[in-house]
């Protein structure tokens, strides 16, 4: 059956978790995440996620979309080009993206996600 889904809807539970600690640069960025929406492949998702902050090397290996709906967070590539992010910004990190995310002020973001999965298109 194939159904809208809404997002109005309370969340409540969400995954807790850290970093992997030899990712972490600084702070203690602990993280929230709110999975809403995931697809029958695994590849697809949507949710909200939330750090305190922390600043750690990140290194996509998916496509990402974002609306930051609140707080300050700095995305700096290994080129050193950096990318401030406030409440009210959308972006879009490409797969491939590597550098460091650092979270200044508590920040939340609605995202979408796309990681293709080999053999399946």
């Amino acid at each position: 059956m194939t159904q809208v889904i809404i997002f109005n809807t309370p969340i409540t539970d969400g995954e807790h978790y850290l970093p992997a600690t030899e990712k972490i640069i600084s702070g203690n960025p602990r993280q929230i995440l709110w999975v809403q929406y995931t697809d029958p492949t695994g590849q697809f998702c949507t949710g909200i996620w939330r750090s305190e902050p922390g600043k750690w090397r990140i290194q996509y290996s998916e496509e990402e979309f974002c609306q930051m709906t609140e707080g300050l967070s700095i995305l700096t590539n290994d080129a050193g080009e950096t990318f401030t992010l406030r409440g009210g910004d959308s972006f879009v990190v490409p797969k491939g993206f590597s550098g460091t995310w650092e979270v200044v002020e508590t920040s939340t973001k609605r995202f979408v996600i796309f990681e293709a999965t080999a053999g399946i298109a």
